[in-house]
């Protein structure tokens, strides 16, 4: 949009009048904050009107992502920037005595999301209105994100996340458009003269669920999207309602949309979970039906209009809502209800992991959601039917639906999709040569590969302005909206002046991270050291055990020769482990007990330093990226779906330490070997050693002396305060059998990083590593992969 400082700064003043009575010296930032969010807000309400009206007047099909997770990050700065006004508005509010980072501080990060499933998501609304796709997020509305965390005496204690507390600028409540969600209660069939089955409810308790939409702004096209967040409410009562009942069951309702991911380790957390799940999908699905009628189309004709994608396995009782929708009040036969829900889902798989692949026991889901359990059991009844003409009884028994008193969700989501897709291209073959691979045996053509991708805007334009700045001065601007044009900047791999001005602008971001670090948690750390980077949810797959060991291999060098040739380091984490994670949660009090340790011992002479920083989130990773020069991407081959945090990091020069795990495969294959750092297993290997058991940790612990030591340090009163959890975690390694192959590792990563400490003193072949990184970072961004959504499944 067009708009002029001194246009914006008349705006600014009438608004902040109009909402506070008030004139510019007597606001606080909060006001302010508030202000130019409702000015944004207006500034974009025309074209979200426009948008909405453009596709319901064309009729155009829709794709709704539905996920339980949107990580949105602070938003203000995002949308300013496609909008196409973030220079004019900062420049404008600095005439008027503003800075626009302060403001941006005000901003709470949205609690909606707990890591990478949830910063994909949005990054794939981001990228769906930037490419003009018609395309809609659907998700809750959480009062409480996952948890706030804070470190006491190294240990993680969880606090309430209420991000909403001040209110949240962006979004509008639409009470006209909420929709009515049964739990519970009796239901049966009736034959009726015209041949249909008509279900009656009997004792059922209804939820009103309302929506709250965020315009999805996108980059500088006058396309505004919907986020559609969905709060639980009580529903109208009549006046005869005894007050104290009515406050106990409003309580209940309301916790559905309270907390993202209640503690499921106990039977009521689990079937809070449940709850959760079938309310944002109950409720999405019938907003999309009931926006569908408004095209006056037989429904008949949905798949033709309408595609609902199943972002993991969480919504994936969209399959039987909309067959309840269909089958109950479209009056629609079964044969046509399901081929058409079948032609409208689609579904991607995020994770190998057996405990990720949720199933409910069939009890729950038959109590909780009666109507949905019986069409369940049918969609499992006709598959088990239908597969027996074809295929012998053990592979129908194992991808049945409901078996073994519990109903799968993966196997619900891929019967009823005609796509499911991995997220790299190492992921979606493990689907479909292990995991899944029963399913890609009946239905080969639904697999397909989709790898992540991330967002350029956020993670390089407005988290990096330096670099952008730099890479607009090589290249020009293209690549903003066309990602892979930044393939171009390999023209000046070899161009020394501009390698040493991206060699400045990594140390400009290290100085800006280093004084952050010094002002939160007064630790001084040097921007000339290598800042290693691991940032992620904190899970023994990920391995940040191994980065550990390293670290303390590291310490026990410099105490042994404080003036031996290591390379300064500055380890950087960031991650929460899930609440009833209690092995993660150890691994985290041991990560701090060390970094005490480190952190405060003269003799080392500042070589070693770790900086793990509480309440990792978007905001803090806007900050940690850009300042990073080694991404830690060390997850065991074959464990990780994708990774995102990889892609960031690469965006801005941070070169890969990897093993051939996820994405990593591909970026290997962009940047060239020789531009990464690949150690370890292989995920054939891997694979070999659950076939044949013959992996012993303790033997690797006996023959490796540096290993010895490094382990022995958990349980001999090296690190103090962390005596109990050092057993916990030598005993897992040495004793119990490395899960993991963390000591399996250990070697091939030691040398890895050695060739680090000496690649990285040559700072000119050093920043050409960081340069082809960025270079060919481009086939990364989600903008390419929504592309491919939209062309290959959703046909919009």
């Amino acid at each position: 949009m067009e708009l002029s400082k001194r246009k914006f700064k008349d705006d600014f003043k009438r608004m902040l009048t109009e909402l506070y009575s008030m004139d510019l010296a007597q606001s606080a930032p909060a006001e302010q904050y508030v202000t130019l969010g409702n000015l944004v807000r207006s500034y974009c309400s025309k074209n979200w009107g426009k948008t909405n009206q453009l596709y319901l007047g064309r009729k155009k099909k829709q794709a709704y992502y539905f996920s339980m997770e949107f990580l949105l990050g602070r938003m203000l700065k995002s949308n300013l920037l496609n909008l196409g006004i973030l220079d004019n508005v900062r420049t404008g509010l600095k005439e008027l005595g503003i800075d626009l980072e302060t403001l941006e501080q005000v901003e709470p990060d949205p609690g909606l999301g707990n890591g990478g499933l949830g910063r994909l998501a949005a990054c794939f609304i981001d990228s769906i209105a930037t490419c003009r796709i018609p395309g809609h997020g659907n998700g809750i509305r959480f009062k409480y994100g996952l948890f706030k965390q804070k470190f006491v005496n190294g240990y993680q204690v969880e606090l309430p996340e209420n991000w909403l507390q001040n209110g949240n600028v962006w979004e509008t409540r639409r009470l006209n458009m909420a929709v009515t969600v049964s739990f519970y209660g009796n239901v049966w069939m009736e034959n009726t003269k015209s041949g249909y089955l008509i279900p009656h409810y009997e004792h059922d308790q209804r939820v009103l669920a309302v929506p709250y939409d965020t315009p999805i702004i996108g980059f500088k096209n006058e396309t505004v999207n919907t986020l559609r967040l969905w709060s639980a409410e009580m529903p109208p009562q009549d006046e005869s309602s005894d007050y104290r009942s009515y406050i106990q069951q409003r309580d209940r309702i309301e916790s559905i949309s309270e907390v993202l991911y209640p503690d499921d380790s106990n039977y009521d957390g689990r079937l809070l979970r449940l709850k959760q799940e079938y309310f944002f999908v109950s409720a999405g699905v019938q907003s999309i039906v009931r926006h569908y009628r408004k095209m006056n189309l037989d429904m008949t004709h949905l798949a033709e209009k309408v595609a609902i994608h199943i972002n993991d396995t969480h919504p994936s009782l969209c399959v039987p809502e909309l067959m309840r929708l269909l089958l109950d009040d479209e009056k629609m036969d079964w044969e046509h209800a399901w081929n058409v829900t079948v032609n409208v889902m689609s579904y991607t798989n995020h994770t190998i992991m057996s405990e990720a692949l949720e199933k409910w026991p069939v009890e729950m889901i038959s109590t909780l959601l009666p109507r949905i359990y019986q069409i369940i059991q049918e969609i499992d009844r006709r598959y088990v039917m239908k597969m027996s003409t074809l295929f012998e009884w053990d592979i129908i028994n194992r991808t049945r639906i409901v078996e073994g008193g519990h109903v799968k969700m993966a196997h619900l989501a891929i019967i009823g999709s005609h796509s499911i897709n991995g997220v790299a291209k190492l992921h979606t073959a493990i689907l479909k040569e292990k995991v899944l691979h029963d399913f890609f045996i009946i239905f080969p053509s639904r697999f397909n590969n989709k790898t992540n991708g991330i967002t350029q805007r956020r993670w390089l334009m407005l988290a990096n302005e330096p670099l952008r700045h730099l890479i607009n001065d090589k290249i020009g601007d293209d690549w903003e909206t066309t990602p892979t044009e930044l393939k171009m900047l390999k023209a000046f791999r070899n161009d020394e002046s501009t390698l040493r001005e991206l060699s400045a602008i990594k140390r400009e971001n290290k100085v800006r991270f280093a004084n952050f670090v010094q002002k939160t948690m007064n630790l001084e750390i040097s921007p000339d050291a290598i800042f290693d980077v691991q940032i992620k949810r904190l899970h023994a797959y990920k391995r940040q055990l191994l980065n550990l060991l390293n670290i303390v291999r590291l310490y026990l060098a410099l105490k042994d020769d404080p003036d031996a040739d290591i390379y300064p380091r500055v380890f950087i984490f960031g991650a929460k482990a899930a609440p009833s994670y209690t092995y993660a949660k150890e691994i985290i009090k041991l990560i701090n007990s060390v970094a005490d340790l480190v952190n405060h011992d003269a003799a080392i002479k500042g070589k070693l330093k770790i900086v793990f920083v509480e309440n990792y989130g978007v905001s803090l990773a806007e900050r940690i990226i850009p300042a990073a020069d080694v991404s830690e991407q060390i997850s065991l081959a074959s464990k990780e779906a994708s990774g995102t945090s990889n892609m960031k990091l690469m965006l801005n020069g941070a070169v890969t330490l990897a093993t051939l795990d996820g994405a990593n495969v591909e970026i290997r294959e962009r940047v060239g070997s020789e531009n990464i750092f690949i150690f370890g297993l292989t995920e054939k290997e891997v694979y070999q050693y659950y076939q044949d058991g013959s992996y012993h940790a303790a033997s690797y612990y006996e023959k490796d002396p540096v290993l010895k030591r490094v382990l022995d340090t958990l349980i001999d009163g090296t690190i103090p305060g962390a005596e109990t959890e050092g057993r916990d975690i030598f005993d897992s390694l040495v004793k119990y059998g490395d899960e993991y192959f963390v000591l399996r590792d250990f070697e091939t990563y030691i040398e890895t990083q050695k060739r680090i400490d000496h690649l990285y003193r040559d700072q000119i072949k050093w920043q050409r590593m960081a340069l082809i990184n960025i270079a060919g970072a481009g086939v990364f961004s989600s903008d390419y992969t929504v592309r491919q959504y939209a062309a290959d499944i959703w046909d919009v």
